[in-house]
Order: C-alpha cells, then structure tokens, then sequence
C-alpha cells in the first residue's frame, strides 16, 4: 500500500461540510427525487467533503461481500473499506429493478431553484484505496453478445502504485502473467446530479437532464459542471467514482474505485446563467481550457446531433455567433468525443476551446 486507506472520518476532510457514504447516506441504485429528505443542508459557495463508494466489489455477482471479495485479491481486511462492507450488508436495492451505483446525498443548496443552475466545482479528489475493478458484463457492453466469451462475467481486479509521474493502474498482458500495462490515473466521478421533481427516484444508470450517470471523464480536479436545477435547493448527489476512463468506457466499466471527493457548490441564478450560456438544458461541463456542451440520447447518431446542437446553441447564445459560422467553427476547430455507449443512453460531448474567443465579448460570465 502506498497511501493511506481513507476509511470513514479517517484522512484530510477538507470540506466545511462531510458526508460519509454511511448506509443512511445512500441510495444503492437510485437516484434522489423531489421528495427525498436533504442528508445535508449548506449555504451556496460552501464546500462538501463526500465519501464515495465504487458498486464494483459488493455487487451480487461479485458475492455482496466486498471483504470476502477483495481479501481474495490480495487485499488486506483492513484496506476494504468499512463503509462498503455496511452497504453492501444493509443498504436496500432491488437487484431486477434497480441500478449498481451507490450514491451519496443528497445534499440542499440554499438559493436553488428551478431556472437557475447549480455549479458543481471539483475541488479536490483522493482515492480511499489503492485498487478498483474492471467489468464486462453480458448484455452491456460496446460487443453485447461478443464480449465476455464464455457464460460468465469478467470482473479484472486492478491494483494501484505510485510510480514516478504519479499513480498507474496496472494490468497483465496475459492472465497470470508477469508483464503488466500501466496507465496514468485520472479520477473523476461518473455521478454528478441533481434531483428530479416529483417522487420518483431515476434509475441510477441512464444520464438525462439532471446529470446523473453522465461518464465525462474531463470533470477531474479542478473543473465545474453546470446543471439545471429542477427541485427547489436542487438536491445534489455524487457517486460512480473511478480512477481512470477511456472514452466510450467500452467494456461497460472503467477503472472503478473509491473516492473521496470536495466539491463547492454555487447558485448561477437564472438571468445570469441565460447571459453567460443561453439556455442549457442539460449537462455543460467547463475545464481550464474547454467549455463542453453535451448530448443524451439512447441513440448514438441522435446524442451527436443533440451535442451538435446544443454547441450551436452555445456559441449563438454566449457569443452572439451566427449560426452558420458557428456551424463552420465547430467543423473546423471542435472535437466531438464519445463520453460513453454503455450506459443505455449514450454520451457525446463537444470541447469548444475558449482561447479561440479571447477576443469575442460575451453578454456575461457564471
């Protein structure tokens, strides 16, 4: 082990707010509704500490015995995190009706409303343990009927080191064998959301509107994401953490691990969110260098068209871009990327660079 186990309460909690992902702190599955009851209530511009846990591990085909599980690894008793194994043993799901993702909140955020949007800051993100799992599951999947050979699932267990230049995740070439890949950690989590009105709770996989199980694998340290907010204090969750993702996440899971994530939430009220973006209507991601507008849909071809679209908007609406020039920019100077095919609705998000309009005015900024 090169780092500490970030079991409940123990390491940095760098958040004026904690969450534990204590069973009482979960929903295993789904996702908040309108009607749930706040696990906590902040003030906007305050920051939350989550404690985060990966499905993968507890899950019924796994044993729902992360110990038992991650023991047989190699793992320690005491580098298995506590929270996990409560979960797994006490967190009510429906395995035919329900999602695998364990989400943490949700959490109120004074000043939220509906109209505006809700800014989700990425402020810092620390492993709990130094491995994760890689799944392929029949029927999921990019090769659904292909992938995995045989009648059984294939879950790859994947240990962690600290090499120079940072965390790897290490793979064998063969099973069994000596020589290994490593690849560069980049964590992030695949579940960032707000809640739904009404009182219904959305299954856990399906990205919509509200966020969700979105799988962008840019919403590392130090990036935002916006979200509408449909539910009065909106009714923040997390959860789906992972270590590392291609895009496409082909095999139907990437490198999934626990997290334990700070994030500052803030209040874009619904004039100036209209002035900086126009009208967003679903997820829009921002990094250093990119503004990211999305597109959802269970159809591949249909999420590109949205994503297309929803840049149009974008540039039309921020920067007074006429539609056609936009449409040329776009085919130019942007890169449409597959968030993910794996997860019932697809995923296609556009990397619009912002240093391209340095010298653009915009009718504000959020």
């Amino acid at each position: 082990m090169t780092f500490e186990v970030l079991q409940t309460g123990v390491g940095p909690l760098s958040g004026d707010h904690y969450v534990p992902a204590t069973p009482e702190n979960v929903l295993w599955g789904r996702l908040p509704c309108g009607a749930d009851a706040p696990v906590l209530r902040v003030a906007a511009g305050d920051t939350v500490t989550f404690d985060t846990v990966s499905h993968e591990g507890i899950l019924p085909d796994q044993g729902q015995d992360p110990l038992g599980y991650f023991t047989g690894h190699g793992v320690p008793a005491g580098a298995v995190l506590a929270d996990a194994v409560a979960i797994a043993a006490t967190a009510a799901r429906d395995a035919a009706l329900d999602g695998p993702h364990v989400i943490t909140g949700p959490v109120y955020v004074d000043g939220a409303e509906p109209g505006d949007l809700l800014k989700i800051t990425v402020v810092d993100l620390a492993p709990r343990v130094p491995y994760g799992v890689i799944s392929n599951r029949h029927g999921k999947g990019a090769l659904p009927g292909v992938l995995p050979r045989g009648t059984g699932n294939v879950s790859v267990f994947t240990p962690v080191e600290e090499r120079e230049g940072g965390l790897v995740g290490l793979l064998p070439v063969v099973d069994g064998g000596e020589r290994t890949v490593a690849f560069p950690l980049a964590p992030f989590l695949g579940t960032m959301g707000v809640a739904v009105a009404g009182g219904d709770r959305p299954h856990s996989v399906p990205p919509g509107a509200h966020g969700g199980n979105i799988d962008i694998n840019l919403l590392v340290t130090g990036t935002v994401l916006y979200l509408p907010v449909q539910v009065p204090g909106a009714l923040a969750y997390v959860g789906d953490p992972h270590f590392a993702q291609g895009d496409g996440e082909v095999a139907l899971t990437a490198l999934e691990a626990s997290l334990r994530a700070t994030l500052r939430f803030e209040v874009v009220p619904r004039a100036a969110a209209l002035a900086a973006f126009g009208a967003v209507t679903g997820p829009l991601v921002r990094t250093g260098e990119y503004l990211v507008p999305t597109g959802l849909d269970p159809d591949l071809d249909e999420a590109m068209r949205k994503a297309v679209r929803a840049a149009l908007d974008l540039l039309q609406a921020r920067y007074g871009m006429a539609e056609h020039l936009a449409y040329a920019y776009l085919s130019a100077a942007t890169d449409f990327d597959i968030s993910q095919v794996v997860d019932i609705v697809c995923g296609v998000h556009a990397r619009i660079r912002e240093a391209d309009f340095s010298g653009v005015a915009t009718g504000g900024d959020a």
